[in-house]
């Protein structure tokens, strides 16, 4: 994928693309590529110059998916949401009652808990808004929560246009801080989420 910043740039970088193909004796089939795209599916999402979001076929997808009648028919589910949890926020929390179904030798019982999140998660994946793309010259902002099973944040940025979401992220809490008070639990999210984002932070053009 060659991203560019205008037209003019596109032309550009897309020539110096095919110029060093070329010299290296490699080359891209014309009926496999896609030229001067305002938008493009890519990996499982569409990517535009607004951002990313998930692939209209794939929420039909999601509406249409069945309620799981056994374990190998939530991992199906479980793996096809965890590819998409950056658009979810509070995914761990979210799906805490359903990541109970996949431990060793835990029997398979969708109950009313299950199925609440289950529709939940449903609602959350379809109606996911667009992450834009990073900027590192933006004010940006983390925000943390915590709650008794996990940890979340979201990472964002203010243009012209207002406060847009970057990504959404969260973890399960582990076995001996799940007994944090819940201010210690706030504040490991606070660290999490600086440690997760330490590489986007660094970045940045001036301190968040």
């Amino acid at each position: 994928m060659v991203f560019s910043g205008s037209e003019e740039e596109h032309v550009k970088h897309v020539a110096s693309v095919l110029q060093i193909l070329g010299d290296n004796n490699l080359f891209a089939k014309a009926s496999k590529c896609v030229f001067h795209a305002s938008s493009v599916e890519y990996l499982g999402y569409v990517v535009s110059s607004d951002g990313r979001k998930i692939y209209s076929s794939k929420v039909q997808k999601i509406l249409n998916w069945p309620q799981p009648k056994n374990i190998k028919a939530y991992q199906s589910f479980h793996g096809f949401a965890n590819f998409y949890c950056h658009f979810i926020k509070n995914y761990s929390k979210e799906i805490s009652a359903l990541t109970f179904l996949l431990e060793e030798d835990s029997p398979f019982i969708f109950n009313e808990e299950a199925l609440s999140q289950f529709q939940i998660l449903k609602e959350a994946l379809t109606t996911s808004p667009i992450l834009s793309h990073f900027n590192p010259s933006l004010p940006t902002i983390v925000e943390t929560d915590a709650s008794d099973y996990a940890l979340g944040a979201l990472l964002s940025q203010v243009n012209d246009s207002g406060k847009h979401p970057i990504s959404f992220d969260s973890g399960k809490l582990l076995p001996a801080e799940l007994n944090y008070e819940i201010h210690d639990k706030k504040l490991l999210g606070i660290v999490w989420a600086l440690k997760h984002w330490r590489a986007i932070l660094l970045s940045l053009s001036y301190p968040f």
